[in-house]
């Protein structure tokens, strides 16, 4: 198969959606990552998009809609705080997961009785949604447990011969997957990924915001996994990642111990003039918010730069930066340092 790079333009934007409409499946942006689009309802469409990715049958996928309306055609039992949410993050990267019509099949859902759904403010994604005329399935557009792409370029390189198109829409927004939310009742939040949508956020909305065990520890083996990113090793370069908790100095010193020939440090743009390491180095950002926009390209960028090991000065767990903790954390199998 010859993967085709399609632009932003109406007419491509209308042959993507002609694909995914007949079946196929589609590498398309989102102001998150890009994802694998395939139509949610066909179960062979997206059995392709696991297919693609060599993704577990049991990892749920997002379904991705373009007006509240279609809410309720492929959920109930929707509490009036989900309506809340919804009209104050959405269209954004907030995901909520909620008990399925049986319109959505089960290999969408992960064999699950709820779904994730989201409504993405990308405007090339919400114009996709609605020329295909159906909700779409949209996992991240890489391999199984590779970083997730954030680029037409990276999808090109995982999914090239393997997908009959991508679409370019430039770099992502924010970088890494939405927030994915559930409830526990009437007045409870629970966040079962994180993302750009803080619980600061969500407090705004409710007093209860509860965020799950499974964010900072490896999931329960007897339990199922409602939220993508909960199970299994993720966001993984192939590159060993190694994540280090600590002051400047500690980690400095870890480094300078621990680096061999390949090993390199990826550290704060700040940390540059004061670190003391006699190893290569990469920077990932200063704030949280920039951290989350490049982690995932700088996993990316690593790797073909040959590393065998990435030696991570851990972000911030504070608001977005619990996003990329629970990212990185992840990427090195629960490996961490702490000083």
């Amino acid at each position: 198969m010859e993967t085709v790079l399609l632009s932003s333009s109406d007419a491509d934007l209308i042959k993507a959606a002609e694909l995914i409409r007949s079946g196929e499946i589609v590498g398309i942006p989102t102001e998150t990552v890009y994802g694998l689009a395939a139509d949610a309802r066909n179960p062979d469409a997206v059995m392709k998009i696991f297919k693609a990715k060599g993704r577990p049958a049991d990892n749920p996928l997002i379904v991705h809609i373009a007006d509240i309306i279609e809410l309720e055609q492929i959920a109930h039992n929707i509490p009036d705080l989900a309506y809340k949410i919804a009209e104050k993050f959405w269209p954004g990267p907030l995901t909520i997961v909620l008990d399925k019509n049986d319109v959505i099949p089960d290999v969408t859902s992960g064999g699950l009785n709820t779904v994730g759904v989201r409504m993405p403010s990308n405007v090339i994604a919400n114009k996709l949604i609605k020329l295909s005329g159906c909700q779409i399935a949209a996992p991240s557009a890489n391999k199984s447990g590779y970083p997730s792409p954030t680029s037409a370029e990276h999808v090109i390189n995982d999914m090239n011969g393997i997908i009959p198109a991508v679409v370019n829409g430039g770099d992502s927004l924010y970088g890494v997957e939405s927030t994915v939310i559930s409830f526990d009742d009437d007045k409870t939040i629970r966040i079962l990924r994180p993302g750009f949508i803080t619980r600061s956020d969500l407090l705004e909305v409710t007093e209860n915001v509860i965020i799950d065990d499974a964010i900072l520890h490896d999931i329960s083996p007897d339990r199922e996994a409602p939220s993508p990113g909960m199970k299994y090793k993720h966001y993984s370069p192939k590159a060993n990642v190694v994540l280090v908790e600590g002051t400047l100095e500690e980690y400095c010193r870890y480094v300078n111990k621990h680096a061999g020939n390949n090993t390199y440090a990826l550290i704060y743009d700040c940390d540059v003039d004061n670190m003391d390491i006699t190893c290569q180095y990469e920077t990932y950002g200063s704030s949280s918010r920039e951290q989350a926009h490049n982690i995932f390209s700088k996993l990316r960028s690593l790797d073909e730069k040959g590393a065998d090991n990435i030696i991570v000065r851990s972000p911030s767990k504070e608001g977005v930066g619990l996003a990329v903790y629970n990212r990185l954390l992840r990427s090195a199998g629960f490996e961490v340092i702490s000083l």
